[in-house]
């Protein structure tokens, strides 16, 4: 992957999307990249980057690429 944020789930159930990211991507970037590229259809767009969680939401380490990430992305 040669982008810094990449759209891997356009929707995850009703609120959510998923992204991978290098490991210092912002949540500005990432909201920015979701918001751009795939617009939620709500009023106040992608605004949460979900960076703790306890449960299935919690990020996690890219199979594919060890130093990227999988974050949901809320709207």
């Amino acid at each position: 992957m040669s982008e810094r944020v990449q759209i891997t789930r356009n929707m995850v159930g009703l609120c959510y999307m998923q992204v991978c990211a290098v490991e210092d991507a912002t949540d500005h970037e990432i909201l920015d990249v979701c918001n751009r590229r795939n617009p939620s259809g709500t009023t106040m767009g992608w605004t949460r980057v979900v960076r703790e969680a306890a449960d299935k939401s919690a990020p996690i380490t890219c199979e594919d690429e060890p130093n990227r990430t999988h974050f949901l992305v809320a709207c």
